[in-house]
């Protein structure tokens, strides 16, 4: 792989200017150049951001329409159910909206399509299933930008959608009764690199506007929050490194059952992004890629630390498993392109009937060389 490294040129008397005024070291505030954030208000909040820097929620594209709808449910009793995805950022999203929406009294279902049966976001299978279970309006979280067809279909059977996502939209938009995504053409929200749970974060913070709630009634979920926003690998920067600071803050002192039995059971010593992105994600993604995403939901819902306990050992089980046949895929790969004499191929492409599509890497580097 061809890098070309770029080297700043740096201003050193703006440096020592910006190191000066704010307490920093040099190195901090060359950093902080190299970004352009050379602002004292940008600065602030990039150094010491506070719960005052989240963006107005109803900047985000369809917010309105999302709210008075979800608004209209609560008040309705209206049968929802809440259909997101088997990652991390999928998981986090359910766990923050079910939990918000149930306090305000709006019992929820959810439904979370199986990596290994139904793969990614909205599937007509599940829009037929839950027709026939009575709901009458989906929301989605990080998935449904695409669901041009399931979304047509679910229509078509009596039930509105809500759409809320983070991915690029495609060229067509689907026919929902709200769209709630920063990566919208007509987006002017200041920030569109939010992760799926950190849109379901806004859709909880305008409706607390809505209804008059205490901040705090939002606020409480940053921890899990904070989990979805950095497994997602987003770009830390504006609101989202406003959720992960806040939020990491939170995760030291967790209330929920299932991450405060996951944290001591992978044993970090210090909680920060690493302990997130190498210890808590890897056990919550191995459930989606071993067939068992409800566990991964479950642990996060449960208020009982005893069956906490229990699924955490699950996850752990899944995320051992998980790097097991990640290891014979990878030892198997490495023998094919010995056997075939392919090292000195500049991409590699690869495949055999026994490799577990749910683990399977998409690629790796042996020498400097793409395999897929």
């Amino acid at each position: 792989m061809n890098k070309k490294w770029e080297v700043c040129e740096k201003d050193y008397e703006l440096i020592k200017k910006i190191a000066k005024k704010h307490n920093i070291s040099e190195l901090l505030a060359t950093i902080l150049v190299n970004r352009n954030i050379i602002k004292d208000e940008d600065i602030r909040v990039f150094l010491y951001p506070t719960r005052d820097d989240f963006h107005d929620p109803f900047l985000m594209p369809d917010m309105r329409k999302a709210v008075d709808r979800i608004e209209k449910a609560i008040h309705n009793q209206e049968k929802t159910i809440i259909y997101g995805d088997y990652d991390v950022d999928g998981i986090t999203s359910i766990t923050v909206l079910k939990k918000f929406l149930e306090e305000r009294g709006l019992n929820c279902g959810y439904r979370i399509p199986n990596r290994l049966e139904e793969g990614y976001g909205l599937n007509m299978k599940a829009v037929k299933e839950i027709a026939d279970e009575g709901y009458k309006l989906i929301i989605t979280v990080d998935c449904g930008i695409s669901g041009i067809e399931e979304i047509e279909f679910a229509k078509s059977l009596g039930i509105e959608v809500i759409v809320t996502d983070h991915h690029e939209p495609l060229d067509e938009l689907p026919k929902a009764l709200a769209i709630v995504d920063c990566k919208r053409k007509d987006n002017i929200y200041p920030n569109r690199n939010l992760a799926g749970v950190g849109v379901c974060f806004k859709i909880a913070q305008a409706l607390s506007q809505r209804l008059n709630l205490p901040e705090k009634e939002y606020l409480k979920y940053l921890d899990i929050v904070c989990i979805g926003t950095i497994s997602d690998i987003v770009p830390l920067t504006d609101e989202n490194r406003v959720i992960a600071k806040l939020g990491l803050k939170l995760v030291e002192n967790t209330k929920n059952p299932g991450l405060k039995s996951l944290l001591n059971a992978i044993g970090f010593k210090e909680i920060n992004s690493n302990t997130v992105s190498f210890g808590i994600a890897p056990r919550i993604n191995a459930c989606g890629r071993m067939g068992h995403e409800e566990e991964a939901l479950k642990l996060f819902l449960t208020d009982n630390i005893y069956e906490a306990n229990e699924i955490t050992n699950n996850l752990n089980n899944y995320n051992k498993q998980r790097q097991e046949i990640e290891k014979r895929i990878f030892d198997e790969a490495i023998q094919m392109i010995e056997k075939e004499n392919l090292e000195n191929k500049s991409t590699i492409i690869l495949g055999a009937e026994n490799w577990h599509h749910g683990v399977i890497r998409n690629r790796f580097f042996k020498n400097n060389r793409n395999v897929f």
